[in-house]
């Protein structure tokens, strides 16, 4: 990660200012590595010459073997200084090699147990790892940027001043401009400074380029790009998946009238051919009216089963928005309990709480729930309990139970699948619409079989009413 400039009172600042004050600091290196190997052997030189000139040696022989042991001396001062600072130089190209991002350069002469050796064996090792960075880096680049051009998803980067720094193809798409002419746009300058603002992620309705107003799902988060603060903003387009979602809840609506309906009008065609084969007869048959009049009650018995099928469709279809207000827990669920007149519903009381909710619905759904908990004793012969209990669940929401000794559940997956009912006289609205209730309220509605007996619970979640000042 590059680093700015130290600071004033930066420690580093103030070390390199003392280094700056020695005297060494002026002297090169290579320098400095020659003084101390002259000055290292400038002893011996001055003893032997010292023994040469006072010793009794003609002055021939004093003249060239003074010259010889000084050119031996600066001779090993020079080649002791190439020793030293040769590798250095190496070392600095490499490094200045990799830096530069070539990651092809080697040192020769790397080996272990010698120190320069293991030091350019150090400096091949970060090459390799550096390299092995650089492709993994470059890899990871080249598969974002693919699936950033083959994501049917709008990406948009902006830096801190709000200029365009990145879009992706869906992104072009959306506005019908190309990349070129968006990159290095202000973000008020395109119309978007809203996307810059704001709650994220939200739905977001508003018009890019020739198509409608969305709704779109703005998604928002933060990265940095060269030591700099960017917003990434990533905008989905739902209309696809809710116009998929829309035919599939409609295939589901036609599936399940189709086969309400033809359960109805198929018996009737039939009794209705039947009948007018009977009445065209001459003579007709001596029991004809009676016969009729079966017919026709079954005619008038299915017609009214499927006049009642289609209010119920139409009261599942038309559950009013909730009207909130408080809602006090145990007086709520000892009426309801209050209006079952088949069989006594106990009531284990819990602490005094008060939920916030439209109180003509949830006595509605507790109905519901109440009924369904009695009707699966009875099946059974009526010989079971059933109880209503409730307690705080977590901070801000209650959890109301409806138990009972049962049967319990033995098909899981239908049982909030509207006019699906294993009820002979069942309407199979009644649990969808619970649940449809639970859900306005913001709590939520899960059937279970008990694990502490048999028979089943039915869980209802709802919110605490906050307190008021």
């Amino acid at each position: 990660m590059s680093r700015g400039p130290p600071a004033p009172n930066d420690p580093r600042i103030t070390k390199h200012a003392q280094d700056a004050h020695e005297p060494n600091a002026r002297v090169p290196y290579d320098l400095r590595v020659m003084w101390l190997a002259v000055l290292a052997g400038l002893p011996a030189v001055l003893v032997t010459l010292a023994l040469l000139w006072t010793g009794d040696f003609t002055a021939k022989v004093r003249w060239t073997l003074s010259v010889l042991v000084v050119g031996i001396h600066a001779g090993a001062c020079l080649a002791l200084r190439e020793r030293v600072v040769r590798p250095l130089h190496t070392v600095a190209g490499l490094l200045a090699a990799l830096r530069e991002g070539d990651y092809s350069v080697r040192g020769r002469g790397g080996r272990a147990g010698d120190p320069l050796g293991e030091v350019l064996l150090e400096v091949n090792a970060l090459g390799d790892t550096l390299r092995e960075q650089r492709l993994g880096a470059m890899e990871a680049g080249a598969l974002l940027g693919q699936v950033m051009e083959a994501i049917d998803v709008a990406v948009l980067a902006f830096d801190a001043s709000g200029t365009l720094k990145l879009v992706n193809r869906a992104g072009a798409r959306l506005v019908g401009l190309p990349r070129a002419q968006l990159l290095g746009q202000r973000a008020e300058a395109l119309g978007w400074s809203d996307l810059l603002e704001g709650p994220a992620p939200r739905r977001l309705t508003r018009v890019f380029a020739q198509q409608d107003g969305g709704p779109y799902e703005l998604w928002r988060g933060t990265f940095r790009e060269g030591g700099q603060p960017h917003q990434l903003i990533v905008l989905t387009d739902l209309r696809l998946a809710l116009r998929e979602e829309e035919r599939e809840a409609w295939r589901r609506l036609v599936r399940v009238l189709s086969h309400e309906i033809n359960n109805s009008l198929t018996p009737i065609q039939s009794i209705a051919d039947a009948l007018r084969d009977t009445v065209t007869q001459v003579p007709r048959p001596a029991d004809w009216e009676e016969d009729t009049r079966h017919g026709l009650g079954i005619i008038a018995r299915r017609a009214e089963a499927l006049s009642r099928f289609m209010s119920a469709h139409a009261r599942l279809a038309r559950l009013p928005p909730p009207t909130l207000g408080p809602v006090e827990v145990e007086p709520w669920v000892r009426r309801v309990v209050a209006l079952e007149p088949r069989r006594p519903v106990a009531v284990r009381p819990g602490p005094v709480l008060t939920v916030s909710g439209d109180g003509d619905q949830l006595e509605q759904l507790l109905i519901n729930l109440v009924r369904n908990a009695v009707d699966a004793v009875l099946s059974e012969g009526g010989t079971g309990g059933v109880w209503v209990s409730w307690a705080v669940h977590a901070p801000g929401a209650v959890e109301v139970w409806v138990e009972d000794e049962g049967p319990g559940l033995a098909d899981t997956a239908n049982l909030f699948v509207p006019f699906f009912t294993t009820k002979p006289q069942g309407s199979g609205i009644g649990l969808a619409l619970s649940r449809q209730i639970a859900e306005a309220h913001g709590g939520s509605l899960r059937l279970e079989n008990r694990t502490d007996g048999r028979g089943c619970r039915a869980r209802l979640r709802l919110q605490l009413d906050a307190p008021r000042a």
